[in-house]
């Protein structure tokens, strides 16, 4: 399975000559290849997440595939058909099989309600938590896409994040609202949490691919 990081939380898997794209929101471009979509994830419904923009343009290159979501997204994306998940649910969709955690976004802060957010793991490999700390426990994550950055982050929790999860591989994501500065210290600690559990940390740059 390969995956591609895109900015900030835009994430496309590629399995067997399909697609899976998770979370295109604001703050990403385009995937440039559409082709072989065959399902969406949104872990929820902040903008920087998805756009009715991105969602038309996938929908265009590949009519008719679900979108997967918490109730939240349905209600904000009212417009589409999004298929309602929540933590412990498991969902086929051939080549992918895809099993949600969690459940609540992270705070921000006591004024701002809560709303939900689901993790998301991959063929029983790659995990993405979405806004959120969710540890999948009991699975072997071989890769991990770890936050770096946010107004609900801090790096010390998302360190003790990537210690409970101790992945094989990691490498950063949600960092668009970073510095470059900021970004490249941010790393270097997640790097430092997952060589703990005896990980590799990888800086992946947008439009740059893992095989998993």
């Amino acid at each position: 399975m390969r995956l591609t990081k895109n900015e900030h939380a835009a994430l496309l898997l590629e399995e067997a000559g399909r697609s899976l794209v998770i979370d295109p929101g604001s703050l990403s471009t385009p995937f440039p290849d559409l082709t072989g979509v065959v399902a969406i994830v949104l872990t929820h419904e902040h903008p920087d997440h998805w756009t009715p923009e991105q969602l038309d343009r996938i929908l265009k290159a590949s009519p008719g595939i679900p979108i997967y979501a918490p109730e939240g997204v349905a209600t904000a994306a009212s417009d589409y058909d999004v298929t309602v998940v929540n933590p412990g649910d498991t969902v086929e969709i051939e080549p992918f099989t895809l099993r949600f955690f969690g459940g609540e976004h992270e705070v921000i802060h006591a004024s701002i309600p809560p709303i939900q957010n689901v993790g998301l793991l991959v063929n029983d490999v790659f995990y993405y938590p979405g806004d959120s700390y969710a540890v999948p426990e009991g699975v072997d994550v071989k890769a991990l896409a770890a936050p770096l950055g946010a107004p609900w982050l801090r790096i010390g929790d998302a360190m003790d994040f990537v210690l409970a999860v101790k992945p094989r591989r990691a490498f950063g994501t949600h960092d668009m609202t970073l510095s470059v500065v900021g970004r490249d210290m941010h790393r270097a600690l997640l790097h430092w949490a997952t060589t703990q559990g005896g990980g590799e940390f990888i800086a992946l740059e947008p439009g740059e691919s893992i095989d998993i």
